[in-house]
C-alpha cells in the first residue's frame, strides 16, 4: 500500500456537532479505549478523524476492566495444554473460564478454531506481538500521563501473581520466562518478600511472581484523558450515533455510512466495535468469529488493610485493584456471546475467592457491580487489518482481555497500515482475513 499523505494539520478547532455530511479522511466506529487510541495515533499522523458510537464514549468494556497496563499477560487465551481444562470447563459453571453450552453455529466454529491454536508455535508467535504493541502502550500512557499530570490514576507500582498452591505458583513463573526474552523483567518472591511488599495479603500463600514495571490506571478516565488528546489534535466524536447500515460503491469500497444522525462519509473506514464485530462483519459479507467473553468487575469499600499492589489470584483468575477510596475486584470469563444477564453465584465466586488471600468481610459493601463482554477471538489475537473484499476498510477488534493494556500499540499498528507506513510489529499475526 502506497504511503498516504493526510492534509489535516495539527491542533485544529475542536467540535463534536460538526455537520455529518462533510468528508473526512477516517471514521473510526466505536468509542471504547481501542477506538479512541486508533483515533489518537491517526490524528498523530494528520489525518482527519471521526469516531462515532452508538452510545457514550468508554461505557463499555472500557470502563469496568481490571485497569491493568501489564505487558507481563500477554498471553493469547488458547495455550498449549488447554485442552483437558477446556473440556472441564464445559461442564463446570464454577471454573474461571466457562463455555456455555449453546447449539450456536458460532460457537461451535470458534471452539474448533481455539482448540486448533492451542500449540506452541502459534503461542510464541502471539506472546511475541502481543507484548510488543502492550509496551508500546505501556510507554504511550507513561507519555500521556506527562501531557495531563494525574488524570487518569496513571500508577507505575509493579504487579504481583501469588498462589496457595505449587502448581499455580510454578505457573506464575512459567508466564514469568515466557515473556522475559521479550523485555518484560520479573522474579521469583519467597513468602516472605511477597508479604513485606504487599501487606494486605493475610491468606496463606506458597509464593509467587512479582514483575516491578507494570502500571494500572482508571479505565474509564483513561479513556477521557485519550478523548482530550485526540479533541486537541483535531478529532470529532459523534456518541450516540448508531451505525445501521453501509452504502457500497460495488467497487470494492465503502461509499458512507447509514446512521440514526444521517449519512457519514470518509476516505477510510475503522470498525472499532468489540464483541459486536461479527453482526456488523456479517452485514459486509466478512468473517469476523468474535465470541463475547462475560466478565464481572466489583468494586468494595477499602480493605482493612487495603492492597497498594496491583496482584493476580493465580488460581481464582481474580484481578485485585487497588484504587482511591475502594479496591476493584474483577474476574472469570463466561463465553456466552450477547448474554449480559448477571450470575450471582460467579460474582459470589470472585468475593470468595479474594477472602481466601485478603482481609474481604464476609458481607462486603459493593459500591458497583459492572458486567460486560470481551471481545475473544479463537486465537486471542486482534484482528488488525484491511480486509482484501474491501479497499477502504479496517478493522481494530477482539482483544480479549488485553483491550486497554494494547490498545495503543494497536492504534498505532492501524494507523501504520492506513497511513502505508512501516508498521509497529509484523503485522501478519493480526491478518483480517485469516479467519
Amino acid at each position: 500500500m502506497a504511503s498516504q499523505t493526510f492534509s489535516n494539520p495539527q491542533n485544529l478547532p475542536v467540535s463534536r456537532n460538526t455537520d455529518l455530511s462533510l468528508t473526512t479522511d477516517v471514521i473510526v466506529i466505536g468509542g471504547g479505549v481501542v477506538g479512541i487510541a486508533a483515533a489518537y495515533e491517526l490524528a498523530q499522523k494528520g489525518a482527519r478523524v471521526t469516531v462515532v458510537d452508538k452510545g457514550d464514549i468508554g461505557q463499555g468494556c472500557s470502563y469496568g476492566n481490571a485497569g491493568w497496563l501489564t505487558p507481563c499477560f500477554a498471553m493469547p487465551l488458547p495455550m498449549p495444554g488447554m485442552l483437558l481444562k477446556s473440556m472441564k470447563w464445559l461442564v463446570n459453571p464454577d471454573s474461571p473460564l466457562y463455555i456455555k453450552p449453546d447449539p450456536s453455529t458460532l460457537l461451535a466454529k470458534w471452539l474448533v478454531r481455539f482448540l486448533r491454536s492451542m500449540n506452541t508455535p502459534l503461542m510464541h508467535q502471539s506472546v511475541k506481538v502481543l507484548t510488543e504493541i502492550s509496551k508500546y502502550s505501556l510507554q504511550q500512557y507513561a507519555k500521556l500521563n506527562e501531557e495531563y499530570p494525574g488524570a487518569f490514576g496513571f500508577d507505575q507500582k509493579g504487579l504481583l501473581m501469588i498462589s496457595n498452591q505449587d502448581e499455580g505458583v510454578e505457573a506464575a513463573i512459567g508466564e514469568m520466562n515466557l515473556v522475559a526474552p521479550y523485555g518484560v523483567p520479573g522474579r521469583q518472591m519467597s513468602v516472605q518478600e511477597i508479604k513485606k511488599l504487599e501487606p494486605a495479603i493475610t491468606g496463606e500463600i506458597k509464593g509467587g511472581v512479582y514483575f516491578p514495571n507494570e502500571a494500572h490506571a482508571e479505565p474509564l478516565k483513561l479513556v477521557q484523558t485519550l478523548v482530550q488528546a485526540f479533541e486537541k489534535r483535531g478529532g470529532v466524536l459523534h456518541p450516540h450515533t448508531e451505525v445501521f447500515d453501509f452504502n457500497l460503491d460495488g467497487e470494492g469500497q465503502i461509499e458512507s455510512l447509514r446512521t440514526t444522525r444521517g449519512n457519514l462519509k470518509a476516505k477510510n473506514y475503522v470498525l472499532a466495535t468489540g464483541s459486536w464485530s461479527t453482526a456488523i462483519g456479517e452485514q459486509l459479507g466478512l468473517s469476523i468469529p468474535i465470541m463475547g467473553g462475560k466478565g464481572y468487575s466489583i468494586i468494595v469499600k477499602p480493605l482493612s488493610p487495603s492492597p497498594k499492589i496491583p496482584m493476580m489470584i493465580v488460581e481464582k483468575k481474580i484481578a485485585v485493584t487497588p484504587r482511591a477510596g475502594s479496591v476493584r475486584l474483577a474476574g472469570t470469563l463466561e463465553l456466552v456471546d450477547q448474554d449480559f444477564s448477571i450470575t450471582q453465584k460467579r460474582v459470589q465466586n470472585i468475593i470468595k475467592g479474594s477472602q481466601m488471600f485478603l482481609n474481604v468481610p464476609a458481607e462486603p459493601e459493593v459500591l458497583e457491580l459492572w458486567r460486560g463482554l470481551r471481545p475473544c477471538t479463537p486465537d486471542g489475537v486482534p484482528l488488525i487489518g484491511r480486509p482484501k473484499r474491501y479497499k477502504n476498510l479496517f478493522l481494530c477488534c477482539g482483544h480479549q482481555m488485553l483491550g486497554l493494556q494494547s490498545a495503543a500499540g494497536s492504534g498505532r499498528l492501524l494507523a501504520d497500515l492506513v497511513s502505508g507506513n512501516p508498521t509497529l510489529v509484523d503485522p501478519m499475526p493480526f491478518d483480517a482475513d485469516r479467519f
